[in-house]
């Protein structure tokens, strides 16, 4: 899909869209951009796929984030933009995840059902806290392939035999890491590190809820999502086998058939 530019009132994000019906926003990894929901295009035939690069990130312009918060505003004000009335389904991976959790909290008319992938509720410690300093630090100093050459190896499972389908994958995340402005990671970290525990909020999310997390996640483990199931009021978890942090572009064909399934079982919409 090719992106296009949608004004918002304070910044102007690159978008992918395509299809029609149910409403399905797709929000992207750090420190990535749409492109990494490439492997799910062929949802469009059955809703409408909207797939943003958040701001700063990709072909979107201005500064980065200020905080997760901001984020989650953005994705709602570009629904209004794309005159998307009725209620989406939210679904995020890693800090989409953050992104999605806040919308369902902040905006819950606006949501249908909410999707969680390789994600978690809690927010970071002291340590990793500090951790996204030192690497926003680094990055400031050496730029972008700092943060890919750390990144990519715990994005996915560990290695296995050389597989065509991994290499591929840590291509693509290398050129994405590499595209991204250095000023926009050093302020997603910022809001990565700011971003508060939704331990309490998302009990008060009574959208249905899928919670999709790969079984050799060594970022946000199974438990992440396990603990979020046990607080969500209609959420459903599913392990993924064979994958890491990188559910979407790790196992494309079991993520969208599963995503699939959740979708057509979501209840009627009430009026």
């Amino acid at each position: 899909m090719l992106a296009h530019p949608v004004a918002l009132p304070d910044t102007t994000l690159a978008v992918r869209t395509r299809g029609s019906g149910l409403p399905l926003l797709l929000l992207h990894a750090f420190p990535l951009d749409g492109r990494m929901w490439a492997a799910q295009e062929p949802l469009a035939d059955h809703v409408r796929l909207i797939v943003p690069d958040m701001r700063g990130f990709g072909g979107s312009r201005g500064p980065g984030p200020a905080s997760i918060e901001q984020l989650a505003d953005d994705a709602v004000a570009l629904l209004d933009a794309l005159h998307v009335r009725e209620p989406a389904v939210v679904c995020g991976c890693s800090l989409g995840g953050y992104v999605a959790q806040h919308v369902a909290v902040r905006h819950p008319d606006r949501v249908r059902a909410v999707v969680l992938v390789d994600t978690k509720l809690e927010a970071d410690t002291p340590e990793a806290r500090a951790a996204r300093s030192d690497l926003a630090g680094q990055v400031r100093r050496l730029g972008q392939e700092v943060v890919a050459k750390a990144m990519v190896p715990r994005l996915l499972r560990p290695p296995q035999p050389p597989e065509p389908h991994r290499i591929a994958i840590e291509e693509s995340l290398h050129a994405m890491i590499r595209s991204q402005p250095v000023e926009t990671i050093v302020a997603a970290l910022a809001a990565l590190a700011a971003r508060p525990d939704m331990s309490d909020a998302v009990r008060r999310v009574t959208a249905p809820a899928l919670l999709v997390v790969g079984a050799e996640d060594a970022i946000t483990p199974p438990d992440c999502l396990r603990r979020a199931e046990a607080i969500m009021p209609a959420a459903r978890l599913l392990v993924v086998p064979l994958a890491g942090h990188m559910v979407p572009l790790e196992a494309p064909a079991a993520f969208n058939a599963a995503l699939l399934e959740f979708l057509r079982g979501l209840p009627a919409r009430r009026g």
